[in-house]
Formats: C-alpha cells, structure tokens, sequence
C-alpha cells in the first residue's frame, strides 16, 4: 500500500500562500532547494490540484532551458518532468509532462491510487490536500515552515471534524532560520 504525504512551504502562521497567492516569501535556500529536489525524485506519484499544478506547469517544463537556469535548477526540472503526476480539475482540459487528468471524485481516486503498488505519493495544492486530509488518507505531514508572518492567504491545515494525532520522525533546519518537521499519522 503506497504512502501519501502532504508537503508544501508554510509561514509560521499557517499559510502556504500569502494573500493575492504571493509565494515571494518562501523562495528557498540552495541547500532547501536541493532537499526539494531530491524529494521529487523520490516521489513515485505526484498529486496535484489545478492552482498548483498552474504554478507548476507554467515554470519547470522549460525552466531547463531559460537563460541563466543553474544546474540545481536544470537537474530539478528534469526530475519534474520526469515525475509521474495525476493532476484533479473539473476546469482542465488536457495536462502534459508525464501527468494524466482526474475529473471525478478525488477522494474515491485518492483511495484507489493508495492501494496500488508503487513509490510513495506526495499531494500538493491547499484544495486538493484539504479533501485528503478530512478523508483521512494522509499517512505524513512534511512541513517546511518560514520564518515570516504573511497574515493570510492559503492555509496548510483545513478545518476537521475529529483530531488527526501525530508522531514526530524528523526535524531539520535549513539556513535562513527555516525548520522541517516531518509527522506521521498515528492509526
């Protein structure tokens, strides 16, 4: 049964996007950069709701080739493309970069794409996640917290109707006063 877990950049007070979804202030260290990277090519199934997926696809299928790209930069890029991917969206119509598109319920899909054999899954966008996490289906928490206050926006956590309690696996820092705290879901 593949894992899933929920990783994204968080503000210390909650937020994964800042109100009009600025992201300025969680550009990333070169060493979290790396950590991401590194990440991603682990990953054997990426989970995406439509906003991220936006983000995402309008940057790194090319970034590679823009001027100026570092090889940090060129090598997360490949492993981008190269990433499986399942992208949900009623709205979207076609997605490329080795992803396939989910219209349905994606809950139901989440569940069924869980008891497959495979790598484990990441789920990244604040919609998407938030139906995960109230369906219980995330296994980890891997949250990559800034030190800024943005005051609104996007939260990380969504409102639930019981407690999710948590064991802690990993806490690391990163320059810039960043903290990675990573937590599995106690079953």
């Amino acid at each position: 049964m593949r894992k899933l877990a929920f990783s994204m950049n968080m503000s210390l007070d909650g937020y994964i996007a800042a109100p009009g979804n600025d992201l300025g202030w969680s550009v990333p260290s070169d060493e979290l950069f790396q950590w991401w990277s590194d990440r991603v090519e682990a990953t054997g199934l990426a989970l995406y709701g439509r906003k991220l997926w936006e983000t995402m696809s309008s940057h790194w299928p090319t970034a590679d080739q823009q001027p100026g790209a570092t090889p940090a930069q060129i090598e997360f890029a490949r492993r981008w493309r190269n990433m499986p991917k399942v992208v949900f969206s009623s709205t979207t119509s076609a997605v490329h970069w080795n992803a396939r598109l989910v219209s349905g319920d994606a809950v139901t899909e989440i569940a069924r794409l869980k008891t497959e054999d495979g790598g484990p899954m990441d789920i990244g966008g604040a919609t998407l996640a938030a139906a995960a996490m109230r369906a219980g289906l995330i296994d980890e928490y891997t949250i990559v917290t800034h030190p800024v206050l943005v005051g609104g926006g996007t939260p990380f956590f969504t409102a639930l109707d019981n407690w999710v309690n948590l064991n802690l696996l990993e806490t690391r820092t990163f320059p810039d006063g960043v903290l990675l705290t990573r937590y599995e879901t106690r079953r």
